[in-house]
């Protein structure tokens, strides 16, 4: 091994074991638990109010003696065959001379959309919201029973269904697993290449960067920083990668034998199969989960180098956070232009997002999701990689000018001349 390459190895175990040898680490490892948790939490509360609300909402129908029961069932007939949300629970009333359809939507206790009173060739419907859903129900249900009456007693129909299915996974099933391939990779990008830049100020504060400086080659001590947060951040997927397979395997263990069994049987095809286990990425799961790896490590070493250079110029904590801002947007509008283009693969803007650099890691990880050609992900890790040996070495020199000069300064042409000045002396 060549003192270059051994020197960015020693640099790269340095700061590993710097960051994973820490019970701070711990915390940083856990944290989707903690987010995972926290959004659960949130979720179950809203859902929660949501279902509440839901439940106290009502229809109230008044009607005469002999139209109760059967708007009870044709509200029983027809709420289940409504597509959508289902409308609010109707409550029956027996028709009175005192009773007001005014005064009965606006009792306390429960949210009322609409009352319905009078003839049933006929109605008044009072509605909280005008053209509501809530009318329309009731109005549907009155038309019902009077076409049920007009025919007389008809028998409920018998019909026989038939499945169509479509072999493999859906479209748009493919689209939200690429959706969620973009998501994947940008938070974990976003999050763990955002480690460097709290590294660097921390050993630009302590004068560690100096020293490392005076040992190795500035060349060596960038593209070992480089490496070893790319070490953190494989560690990082590979701890959830053995939660999430371990868990899995947990809950199989609890599950019934029986059932077990009986879902294995009704999993006799290929379809039946797919759809017992879920999405199925068209270019199968070996190779989706490994050109995700591949694009993620991509999507690093760009945003890790950009981190660590631009981070280089800043003197003080608060210019290393006010430097990032910029770099942390970049990401986010990369992150938008991605999901548009998993949602609408094939299109102009997919074209966009898998050609721009920034973009190409994520988009080529949503298009592997959708189309199963496999050779066109080895063109676009080559153009990627292009990208990652310019942004490095550009990054290089931006590092090495801002660690030189031991100052803040936005003049960074002035500082590269200073700093290769100072290599030939």
């Amino acid at each position: 091994m060549t003192p270059f390459l051994r020197n960015i190895f020693v640099v790269a175990r340095r700061d590993f074991l710097a960051i994973v040898a820490t019970p701070t680490f711990l915390l940083f490892l856990l944290a989707p638990l903690f987010m995972i948790g926290m959004g659960a939490l949130g979720g179950f509360g809203a859902s929660q109010l949501a279902d509440s609300a839901r439940g106290a909402g009502r229809i109230v129908a008044i009607a005469g003696p002999a139209d109760v029961e059967p708007l009870r069932a044709a509200d029983a007939r027809l709420r289940d065959a409504l597509p959508g949300d289902k409308p609010p629970a109707l409550e029956l009333r027996v028709a009175a001379r005192d009773v007001d359809p005014v005064a009965v939507a606006q009792e306390k206790g429960a949210d009322t959309y609409a009352v319905m009173s009078g003839p049933l060739a006929a109605p008044r419907i009072v509605e909280r919201e005008e053209g509501s859903r809530s009318g329309a129900y009731l109005a549907l249900l009155a038309t019902d029973v009077l076409r049920d009456r007009a025919a007389g007693a008809v028998a409920p129909a018998a019909p026989r269904f038939e499945n169509l299915k479509k072999g493999g996974t859906s479209i748009a099933a493919q689209q939200g697993l690429g959706l969620g391939a973009v998501f994947v990779i940008f938070l974990l990008t976003l999050l763990l290449a955002g480690q460097s830049v709290g590294m660097l100020a921390e050993e630009k504060g302590n004068k560690v960067i100096e020293i490392l400086a005076a040992a190795v080659p500035l060349e060596s001590v960038f593209l070992g920083k480089l490496l070893g947060l790319l070490g953190v951040a494989i560690l990082f997927i590979a701890f959830w990668t053995a939660m999430a397979v371990g868990g899995g395997l947990i809950a199989m263990t609890q599950l019934d034998p029986g059932a077990l069994a009986n879902a294995g049987a009704a999993s006799a095809n290929a379809q039946a199969t797919s759809a017992a286990f879920g999405v199925t990425p068209a270019t199968g799961w070996p190779f989706f989960i490994l050109i995700m790896l591949a694009y993620f490590i991509m999507s690093f070493l760009l945003l890790g180098a950009i981190f660590l250079g631009v981070g280089a110029q800043a003197g003080t904590v608060r210019e290393i956070q006010m430097l990032s801002l910029p770099i942390t947007i970049l990401q986010v509008a990369m992150f938008s232009l991605c999901s548009g283009a998993a949602n609408a693969p094939g299109s102009s803007v997919a074209t966009i997002a898998q050609i721009i650099p920034f973009s190409s890691p994520m988009a080529m990880a949503a298009r592997a999701a959708t189309d199963d050609a496999k050779a066109v992900h080895l063109l676009a890790l080559g153009w990627q990689a292009i990208w990652v040996a310019l942004v490095v070495t550009l990054s290089v020199r931006l590092f090495r000018s801002g660690v030189l000069s031991g100052r803040s300064s936005w003049k960074f042409w002035e500082r590269g001349a200073k700093a290769v000045a100072a290599g030939d002396q």
